[in-house]
This record gives C-alpha cells, structure tokens and sequence, in this order.
C-alpha cells in the first residue's frame, strides 16, 4: 500500500519541490515507512511507503528501469497489487524482459509499459492506481483498476495536472479551490453517494473511473475505457466439476491476497466472509504457518438480538483460528462524527459504526484485512426469472427438474425465504427509499433532483447477461465508493484491505453460472463449505438483522438530540432546516435513515469548512 502524488506543469514550468514534498510528507499516515520524491524539470512524484507484503520490504519509488537521461527515461509512480504473477512474469519472459522472480509490483507494471505501452493494461490484474511518465513520447499514462478498489484523484487548472491516489492531498495545492460540486453533495442527500463515478463532492477534484486509463499529452487529457465486465454465455458445470472449479479460483484470489506473514479477517457468522476465512487458513496451513491469521468480529451483546457472536465463534473454533469480537451496543448515534474523522467527502455513518476503532486495533497486528465483500450481488438472482425464460424457450422438463431439485437440497423447505419473496412482490411504502421533503428548492430546480432520483430508481440491468439483476448489482457505482470508504485515504489508517470476490477470474465465472442450481441461496458456497465448516454456519439461513440498531438506538433518550441539530450556514443551500422531521423515537428504518442525511452532511461541513465555505 502506497501514498502517491504527482504533478506535471504542462507548459514546461519546474515543479515546486517543497510543495511536492509537503503534498508527500501528507501521505505518511498511509505511507509511514518511507516518503521519497522525485522531480525533473516540468514533472515531479511522491510516494509514501508503507510495506504490506513480502516483496514490498526493498522497494524505492518513484522508479525508473534505467539510468539514460531524463528526457528518455520512463518513471512510475504507483499504489499496486499485481495477481497472478507467474503468469504476467511469462508474458514479459517471452517478450524478451529479464525479470526476477520476487521482482516488486510496480517493476512488474513498469516492464509491461516497456513491453506494451499504453496495452499493458490489457495485461494487468490486480488492484492498482498508478502514473507512469514516458519521457521519450513526453506523456503521462495513469490507470485504475478494473473494480476500481483503488482511488485515482486528479486536477487539471490551467497548465498543471495534479494526481494522487489522496483526495485530502490534492486540496493541499495553492491552486485547487474548496468549491462544492452541488451535484455531487444532492447524491449524497439523495442517495448516500455520489453517482457519477467521475466527479467529487470538490467543484476541482475529478476520479478516473474504474476500468479506464487517463493520457495527459500536449496540453490535452483524456480518459478511455479500457475493459467491460460482459458475462453473455452460461457455464454449465456438473457437481463437483463445479465446486472444485470455485475452490480453485477462490483460493488463488486468496493466495494473491495473503503474500504477507499477518492479516486479519474483517468476519461475520455469514457464509461469504467465513469462505474467505476457510481458504486463507486452509493457503496458509498448506505453506506451514496459520499463526498470523484472526479473526475480527463486530457483535451486539444487548442493543439488539445478534447472533454473530455464536456463529463466527463456531467459525473461528472449526478453523482453529483466534476471533476477537468487538462490541457495539454503548455507541451512540453518530458516534464516530467527530473532528478526528477527517473524512474526505460526506459519509452516512449514522448508527454505530465501529469500523474506525476496530481498524486501529488490526493495524497494531497487522497491515492487511481481507473481507467477504462481493459474494451477495455475484450469486444474486430471480427464480422468477429463471423459470420465465425456462418456459419460454419450451424447456418445460428442465423447468420441472429444477424445481424439484430446488425444493429438496439439503432441507430447502426452512429457507424458502416466504417473507423476503412477499416482501419483493408487495412491497409496502416504507420497505424503500422515498423522495426527501427538505431539499432547498432552488437547487431542486437548477438541478432536476426530481427527475434525476426517479431516473437513478428505476431498475435497469443488461438484458443479454446470464444473470442481469447479478450483473447490475456487481457494476453498480456504490462499490468503488465502498472501497474508498475502506482505503486508508478515508480511515487515515495504515491498514490495506482487500477484497478476494472482486477478482476478474472469479466474477466472470460466478455471473456465468445461471441461477440454479448453484446461485439461489448461495448454494455453491454452501457445497463448497461441505467438510470444512459447521453445517449450523453452512446450512445457516440469509437474513436481515431482527431489529435494525438505528431504530433501537433512536428510542434511547439519550438520542434525542438529532432532532435539535444547530444547521451551519453552509447547510442551507443545500436544505431547508426547518422542513427536516423530527426521527427521535422514530419506528422505521428508511424514514429515519433519510431524513438523518442532513445531520451528516452538517457534521462533515462543519469538520470541513467551518461555518461557511471559503472558495
């Protein structure tokens, strides 16, 4: 995990150094173990170390392969995983490279520019935000990764490009304005993030997309796509064909993952999360040594009914890892909203969010967390589809055979999810998001809020996927914002988390599976768990918590206070005060959740700019 920064005056001014130094010596909270610069002439990067894997502990960046001049020389400077290793170390073999086994990951990404230019992407997988400078072809080339798990914040006023992987770095240059982008801070009032994927809650402040690349050239810059997850043709595999396929490439997403002697598994008592568990433990135990993994568990002991205690502790017991459980029920409302959590843009952190607390604790043990995250929206979808298009196409003995093979594994009838599918069919006005009462009407208006909420909420998906609703979900927009929301840019802790479902390999092989019988209820984990966890876990139905803690802690007296919040003078043109309803003691989980967006947005404008926005 790196802290990077870079800038490029484009009409060939020289950088300021101690600029570039200050903007890198900001980036050590994600880069304690080592800040470096590198500048020549028009163009200057920074990079701040911090060693999470076993091939990290000798790296130098910013880097370049040779020692020729500056103007032919081809620097890098990157924030990067390179997976599966052997097999781009033989690409770059064949095409005539020299390279070292254990060489570093930015090395790796360097040779394939060398080898590929601008194409190297094509050969890259992994997690990655980096810039390299071609001085022979006077260029910058930046890329994002395909899921977009690592950031890639830029700038371009006037004749400078700035980049960093950083929001919070960026805003440290003299010529980068505090301007709100309006639109972006109504998402977040509407929809709790940003949906463009490439603007900020910063008027100056842009992202590169997933999956594109940026070229900055002659004064121009552009962005292209550079990949699209398309998933058009079913795999068909027989029982355990299937199951030991699905091992296979979960443990090497894991394995890709682990590379470091300590990590820690971010676990619930769900399935998706002990998945990952299973394999890193299982990775490990075939390399000789287990006794860097643990597990980290959040629970509710009294606020609410839980039972996340129970299961991961059967978990963590059948695994023979050590758990350690950390308790939410004594933390109150906003409990994290305080001046010490700097994040960069708003965030809805509104019922107990332990997150902050439970990732200092890892990073004492460990610099890598490995979560669950990715399993629901990739096995996602709808019998009823499943079923319609079966008929369809005439497949009525099919049809048949897959119903009864649904209603009959492994005691199917105690999870045929009766509620949730009613639920689905007849949904109730308060079993979803509604438009909000108090946005500022005139930005309403300059903006077009109310067309833009209807036209985000309409349900679309691709209707040439095996499994659209699987596919819609998995390329959402709100998945690079949760990542950021992991990044140490976000936490300003030295902590790297991963997230071993987001794997090209694996993704594209689970949106090919149809939905029966190995995506309904998650069944192929389920088969894949067979022997290795607890059936009480494996068999455990998929349910939403009993009692959402929101709704328990509003009906502490001690919450009353939401509803007496003192707007800052920012707040207002962006809601109207006085039309926020009261939540104190409220029943329902969305009408609360809602109307509780305006406190956040007054915490993060307060902590941000004061009482006013200086522009």
């Amino acid at each position: 995990m790196s802290g990077i920064v870079g800038i490029v005056h484009l009409d060939g001014a020289p950088v300021d150094i101690p600029l570039l130094q200050r903007m890198t010596d900001s980036l050590a909270f994600r880069g304690p173990d080592a800040q470096r610069i590198w500048a020549a002439g028009p163009v200057g990067f920074g990079h701040a170390l911090m060693c999470v894997t076993n091939d990290t502990d000798h790296e130098v960046q910013p880097a370049s392969l040779d020692g020729r001049a500056f103007e032919e020389k081809i620097w890098i400077v990157a924030d990067a995983r390179v997976d599966d290793r052997s097999e781009i170390i033989r690409k770059l073999r064949a095409a005539g490279r020299e390279i070292a086994v254990r060489v570093p990951d930015h090395e790796l990404i360097l040779h394939a520019y060398h080898v590929w230019g601008s194409a190297c992407v094509d050969h890259l997988v992994g997690d990655f935000a980096f810039a390299i400078w071609d001085g022979m072809q006077r260029r910058l080339f930046c890329a994002r990764d395909h899921f977009g798990v690592k950031p890639f914040y830029y700038v371009q006023i006037g004749k400078a490009f700035i980049f960093s992987n950083t929001l919070d770095c960026l805003r440290l240059h003299p010529t980068v304005s505090s301007g709100l982008n309006d639109l972006a801070i109504a998402d977040f009032l509407l929809f709790d993030f940003n949906q463009d994927p490439t603007t900020t809650s910063f008027t100056d402040i842009r992202r590169l997309s997933p999956a594109h690349v940026l070229i900055c050239e002659r004064g121009d810059v552009s962005t292209n796509r550079y990949w699209t997850l398309s998933v058009t043709e079913p795999i068909y595999k027989r029982g355990q064909d299937c199951v030991e396929h699905f091992r296979e490439l979960m443990d090497a997403a894991v394995a890709d993952r682990l590379r470091t002697e300590s990590v820690a598994l971010l676990m619930s008592g769900g399935l998706d999360s002990a998945t990952v568990a299973a394999s890193a433990q299982g990775i490990l135990t075939r390399q000789g040594s287990t006794s860097g993994l643990c597990a980290y568990t959040e629970v509710f002991d009294s606020l609410i009914p839980h039972k996340e205690r129970h299961y991961a502790g059967m978990v963590a017991t059948a695994l023979n890892i050590p758990i350690k459980f950390h308790v939410s029920d004594d933390f109150p409302l906003f409990g994290d909203a305080n001046p010490s959590s700097d994040l960069p843009e708003p965030a809805h952190t509104v019922w107990p969010n332990s997150n902050p607390i439970q990732f200092r604790q890892i990073a004492r043990r460990s610099r890598v967390a490995l979560t669950g995250m990715g399993a629901d929206p990739m096995f996602s979808s709808l019998l009823s589809v499943h079923f319609r298009q079966l008929l369809q196409r005439g497949y009525f003995g099919r049809a048949l055979a897959d119903a009864v093979h649904y209603l009959v594994t492994e005691g199917r009838l105690s999870r045929l999810y009766v509620r949730t599918r009613y639920r689905r069919w007849f949904p109730s006005r308060s079993d979803g998001p509604f438009y909000p009462i108090w946005l500022n009407k005139d930005l309403e208006k300059q903006l077009g809020l109310r067309e833009r909420w209807e036209r985000f909420n309409r349900v679309t998906s691709l209707a040439t996927a095996v499994r659209p609703v699987a596919h819609a979900a998995v390329v959402a927009s709100i998945w690079p914002i949760m990542f950021e929301g992991y990044d140490s840019g976000a936490t300003h802790i030295p902590l790297e988390v991963r997230h071993p479902f987001f794997v090209l390999r694996l993704a594209t092989f689970l949106l090919s599976l149809p939905a029966l019988p190995w995506c309904s209820d998650k069944q192929l984990l389920r088969e894949a768990a067979r022997g290795v966890l607890p059936n009480a876990v494996r068999l455990r139905r998929k349910s939403p918590l009993i009692t959402d803690p929101l709704i328990s802690l509003l009906r502490k007296p001690e919450s009353e206070w939401v509803d007496h919040f003192a707007p800052v003078s920012a707040l207002e043109r962006y809601v109207l005060r006085n039309r926020v309803p009261k939540v104190f003691n409220e029943g329902e989980s969305w009408t609360a959740w809602i109307h509780l967006r305006p406190l956040s947005l007054n915490f993060w404008l307060r902590r941000t700019f004061g009482s006013v926005i200086r522009n």
